[in-house]
């Protein structure tokens, strides 16, 4: 039998059902044991070999649990306990906001694995299903990101790659391709266990070894590193408090990131450290407006005149009169001042904007710690920071793949991320997001600069290796030397096709499947 078929998916023989069917109980929390697995492959646990283990032990779940009843209802129950337990351990920084948002980003995504699952339980019976399936995947997976509010693209199966050698297919095809791959490589074994189990062992020994030269082959891609020299320097300097309220002293966390600026240019002049060619402050590093604030103004001015260089200030600015703020990354520089910026494109929902405000806040009065929505920007981050073009992003922008590319695409020579984290400190969501940026480096073949408040704070160089990391809550500056590239990646050059084709290649097969299942039962 084909494990994968080339050209149009057609049937394949259905396996005669188990005499004695698996009962639906054992099936679901089998679901809840795997999904609770898979959050081993990712960060802070990183062991990235589990990611697809855990896919061959949820196929093997839809399998048994889908054999008798309703396949597609089923499916979708052992779908929704799965995504259930794996993002309710995967995500509870978000019990730092509340736990109802909490609970509403689970329930949500735990939505888009029941579909994966109802939509499993028709592929299986194709031929070739392993690499229907795994189109399926990242058409989930690529929905998820969009919808509702935005989409919330965290936890993709890809995330758990950054220390995996499959971690290089991301220059090929982005986050969406690793997701396929493991996805691939997870059905492939289970097509190993199942003829084992039958004792047709050549069968076994082939689908295992193609699905182990899956998970190896990215060792096989070369990641160029090689470009110009540029002495970089991050500015990480701390905050008074972690939690919701880790910036309800602004006046505290700017101090803070003049005082460490300060001193980077008295280290400078004594000789300590290499002069910086250009600064990196992080996200909100200044809450306070310096157009409004004739202080905050002349403190930052002055700081970027002492260090010399442009400064990329991480800071929250009023918009329409006053009604609403903008997240913006702006560069100032040490004779003219501040000049370009970058407006945050990617708000998080309940977080920086409140969906139906005038409704949701009847129930959940804590919202009015959100007075202001933020207003989201609508270009992308590319930004000349003196002697450098960089490729902007600001905190969750970063687990967007368009936000990344476009400002890559667009010029970007190195990519930022300038990021405020402490309000998720030590719950596991600061690792989650730098494995993220380590695999946007390797994406985009980019030296990656991470500037947070509170860390993770550091340098990742193109192929996604660690060059400097910051722990966290320290106040830390970080000055060195690394390479700026300008030649693209075939993932930066692609775009978002290969998701593309993937998620209709999948669809395509959903439906072909479901038009054959309604004219089976017809029949």
């Amino acid at each position: 039998m084909s494990t994968i078929a080339k050209g149009q998916p057609t049937a394949r023989k259905v396996e005669p059902l188990p005499a004695r069917p698996v009962p639906l109980l054992a099936t679901v929390l089998a679901s809840a044991a795997i999904g609770g697995f898979l959050v081993l492959a990712f960060p802070p646990y990183d062991l990235w070999w589990l990611a697809p283990v855990a896919v061959t032990g949820m196929l093997a779940a839809l399998d048994l649990g889908t054999r008798t009843g309703r396949p597609m209802l089923r499916g979708a129950l052992l779908g929704a306990v799965f995504g259930l337990v794996f993002f309710g351990l995967l995500t509870p920084w978000l019990r730092v906001i509340g736990p109802d948002a909490w609970l509403l980003v689970v329930v949500l995504s735990a939505a888009f694995t029941a579909l994966f699952g109802a939509g499993a339980t028709l592929l299986v019976r194709l031929r070739g299903w392993p690499f229907w399936v795994a189109c399926w995947w990242v058409g989930v997976e690529a929905l998820r990101g969009r919808v509702p509010f935005g989409g919330f693209p965290w936890g993709r199966l890809g995330h758990s790659q950054a220390d995996a050698p499959t971690a290089a297919w991301a220059s090929v095809g982005g986050v969406p391709l690793l997701g396929f791959i493991l996805v691939l490589a997870g059905a492939l074994l289970l097509v190993a266990v199942k003829a084992a189990v039958r004792r047709h062992l050549l069968r076994s020994a082939i689908a295992a070894g193609a699905a182990l030269a899956i998970v190896l082959s990215g060792l096989a891609i070369p990641l160029a590193t090689a470009g110009r020299q540029i002495t970089v320097a991050i500015v990480q300097g701390n905050v008074p408090r972690t939690g919701m309220d880790a910036f309800g002293q602004r006046e505290a966390v700017l101090a803070a990131h003049l005082d460490a600026t300060h001193q980077l240019a008295d280290d400078v002049r004594a000789g300590a450290v290499a002069a910086p060619d250009v600064v990196i402050w992080p996200e909100n590093a200044s809450d306070i407006d310096p157009a409004l604030d004739a202080d905050a103004f002349a403190a930052i001015d002055d700081v970027v005149k002492d260090v010399g260089v442009p400064v990329l200030v991480g800071m929250v600015v009023e918009v329409d009169g006053g009604d609403r703020v903008a997240n913006q990354g702006t560069v100032w520089d040490p004779v003219t001042g501040p000049g370009a910026s970058y407006i945050k494109q990617n708000l998080v929902p309940f977080g920086e904007y409140v969906p139906f405000r005038s409704t949701v806040e009847k129930f959940i009065t804590r919202l009015d710690r959100i007075p202001r929505d933020f207003v989201a920007g609508d270009k992308p981050g590319v930004i000349d920071l003196g002697p450098v073009t960089v490729a902007d992003v600001i905190c969750f922008d970063v687990s967007f793949d368009s936000a990344v590319r476009d400002a890559v695409a667009g010029g970007g020579e190195l990519i930022t991320v300038q990021t405020n984290n402490a309000t998720y400190g030590r719950t596991g969501q600061v690792e989650q997001q730098w494995a993220m940026s380590r695999l946007r480096a390797v994406e985009h073949g980019r030296t990656v600069l991470v500037a947070s408040t509170s860390g993770i704070s550091g340098i990742i160089a193109p192929d996604g290796e660690v060059q400097a990391e910051t722990p966290e809550f320290v106040q830390q500056v970080v000055v060195e030397s690394v390479v700026a590239r300008t030649d693209q990646t075939l993932a930066t050059r692609v775009g978002a096709w290969p998701e593309l084709v993937l998620s209709l290649l999948g669809l395509g097969a959903v439906v072909l499947a479901a038009v054959r299942r309604r004219g089976r039962i017809a029949a």
